[in-house]
């Protein structure tokens, strides 16, 4: 196959997986988007800008993560490699929980779609499997490809799904984000090989009501972020992150670790119309303002609304 353009630009959103119990499985697209722009060289020369998130710190060459997702890509469908110059401004934070590395992934997949002449041969299905080559685990790819909340799964032969779920609108997220980072090798790493069979079947009916909290009942979300599967585990990783999430709870505010952390997620319930600045009053704003007391401590509180749309790719003349 054939490259049928020289120029993309792709949008991802941050996204945060798990969501209390549904392990490797749910997450939500969160509006926090970082974007690349990506040019193919007639040299085999590969050059990487970052601005924001990871500047000075991320591989400006082959070993860049969404280089690699792209190469991935054209490999797979029989397209030429070529040198590279991508363009990538970043604003989800690297090493919290939020995404980044499954949106890397994403927007090099993307990229490589728009570049293509037969960008149907790299379609949702494809991508999503492709990206869970790379990350090992769907539940941050499939939010950020197809936006809103989502379940993935695999199937045999190595097929992966990926299905959107209802959220309604009343949920509104509230990301708690520390200055602190925490790799997901290490956070995984706590994680035991067998749980007890009574955890493990609680997780299932948590699971199964937060599909519905999510939909039509947000009074249930609460409930249904209960946890027994990971994030007790990781407690001595992250421990200030589950203090707060504890802190948060014991006042009825539906808060879990996002992803493999540290960032707290909050699935708060809007509780007016926007303000001055857009953003919504939540039954979560007083409890965070308790739990803090105006002393963050290198934390922030980002509202985010979610994102429906999921990446987005277009090429570029």
């Amino acid at each position: 196959m054939r490259l049928g353009a020289d120029r993309a630009r792709v949008r991802v959103p941050a996204t945060s997986a798990n969501l209390g119990p549904g392990f490797d499985a749910l997450g939500l697209a969160l509006a926090l988007h970082d974007e690349v722009e990506v040019r193919a060289l007639g040299s085999a020369d590969v050059l990487v800008d970052v601005v924001g998130e990871g500047a000075d710190e991320v591989p400006s060459g082959d070993d860049h993560l969404v280089v690699r997702a792209l190469r991935h890509a054209l490999d797979h469908v029989g397209a030429p490699q070529t040198g590279l110059h991508l363009t990538c401004r970043n604003r989800i934070p690297h090493g919290r929980g939020l995404g980044s590395s499954a949106g890397a992934v994403v927007a090099g997949l993307l990229a490589a779609r728009a570049l293509v002449a037969e960008p149907e041969s790299l379609d949702d299905d494809v991508v999503l499997r492709l990206a869970t080559e790379l990350e090992g685990h769907p539940d941050n790819a499939a939010p950020a490809l197809l936006g809103g909340a989502t379940v993935a799964w695999s199937e045999g032969d190595d097929a992966v799904r990926a299905a959107r779920l209802a959220v309604h609108p009343d949920v509104a997220p509230v990301a708690v984000v520390p200055s602190s980072r925490l790799s997901t090798s290490h956070a995984r790493g706590v994680l035991p090989a067998q749980v007890p069979h009574g955890d493990a079947a609680f997780q299932a009916g948590r699971a199964a009501l937060l599909v519905e909290a999510l939909g039509r009942r947000p009074d249930l979300l609460l409930p249904a972020t209960e946890d027994r599967l990971h994030q007790g585990y990781r407690r001595p990783v992250m421990a200030e992150s589950l203090a707060l999430v504890d802190a948060l709870r014991a006042r009825g505010v539906a808060a879990v670790v996002s992803g493999a952390g540290p960032t707290v997620l909050v699935l708060a319930r809007a509780a007016g119309e926007p303000g001055g600045d857009g953003a919504r009053p939540t039954d979560a704003d007083d409890a965070l303002q308790q739990v803090f007391g105006g002393v963050m401590g290198g934390w922030r509180i980002v509202p985010l609304a979610i994102d429906t749309a999921g990446a987005e790719a277009r090429r570029l003349p």
